[in-house]
């Protein structure tokens, strides 16, 4: 008999859920990429677990976990042909971390918007052993449990991620470096600075702009040093006089959301290395803003 048996099998059932929810909420952020979807998920597995015999679990963390990772699986297969048909770039939807900088994980891995952009190239699987083993630091095991394959398999479906990653993102700067860069490229976007966008941007730097198709954002990535600087140098007039900028965080990171007559516009990160920034993701769609506003004001 398990602790605390004599109590209300609900409210038991409640609590254990509760506990383990910011666990439930980061791995299914993490491996979908969206806020609001990922607590559709966790209020899935919610349903899920009061709909099952609880008596023979052993460990509810674990079987939640198990069953919100799954969930999230089979969520990103199908989410994966809505992705395709996305208007214009899809980007991440950002979560205030200054609450939670870990969300609900043993280490802050898997969180940077960077990192989840590029995790949306891999399957679905592959994805969730990466988040398992870099962010809530799951044996092996357990993983090939949860993705139901072998722990061999399960080492490979990491390795392969990791070396994804790795040939695509070069190594980031800490959080003050990375908010030096920001503000120096900041103040060079609003002025429409030519030769120090040039000298903060690297040569293959990327800038991403996710209006959803309702916003006015570029329906395609702008590559390259000299595409990009003269790309913000000409909306620099039209953009920048009427908005007003806050410093934020997101994803872990520095961020600058942009707003104008109080309405959010852009919420500004990047993903910054030694060399410079290497990508700019525009967050635009108002779905994607809304909540990640009110979270901040609330």
């Amino acid at each position: 008999m398990r602790a605390g048996d004599h109590a209300d099998p609900l409210d038991r059932a409640t609590k254990e859920f509760i506990a383990a929810r910011p666990q439930l909420f980061g791995i299914a952020y993490r491996v979908i990429g969206s806020a609001a979807e990922a607590e559709d998920i966790v209020q899935e597995a919610w349903v899920r677990w009061q709909n099952t015999d609880r008596a023979g679990v052993r460990e509810p963390a674990a079987f939640l976990a198990t069953v919100t990772a799954r969930l999230a699986i089979n969520f990103t297969q199908s989410a994966r042909v809505r992705r395709e048909s996305y208007v214009g770039p899809w980007l991440p939807e950002p979560v205030d971390t200054s609450g939670d900088p870990q969300l609900g994980a043993e280490r802050a891995e898997a969180l940077d918007m960077a990192v989840l952009f590029l995790l949306e190239k891999l399957n679905p699987v592959e994805r969730a052993a990466y988040v398992l083993r870099e962010a809530f630091d799951y044996t092996y095991r357990r993983i090939a449990d949860i993705v139901e394959t072998s722990e061999a398999n399960a080492r490979q479906l990491v390795s392969r991620a990791r070396k994804r990653l790795t040939a695509e993102r070069r190594e980031p700067v800490g959080s003050a470096e990375h908010r030096r860069f920001l503000e120096v490229f900041l103040a060079a976007a609003q002025h429409g600075d030519l030769p120090v966008l040039e000298e903060v941007l690297t040569e293959d730097v990327v800038s991403y702009a996710d209006g959803g198709g309702i916003r006015g954002a570029s329906k395609i990535p702008v590559v390259g040093r000299p595409h990009v600087s003269r790309y913000l140098a000409a909306f620099a007039p039209r953009f920048w006089p009427q908005s007003q900028v806050r410093w934020v965080e997101a994803n872990g990171r520095p961020a600058v959301l942009v707003s104008a007559s109080g309405n959010p516009l852009a919420l500004l990160t990047a993903d910054v290395s030694e060399r410079g920034i290497e990508r700019l993701m525009w967050v635009m769609n108002p779905a994607k803003l809304a909540p990640y506003v009110a979270s901040l004001d609330g």
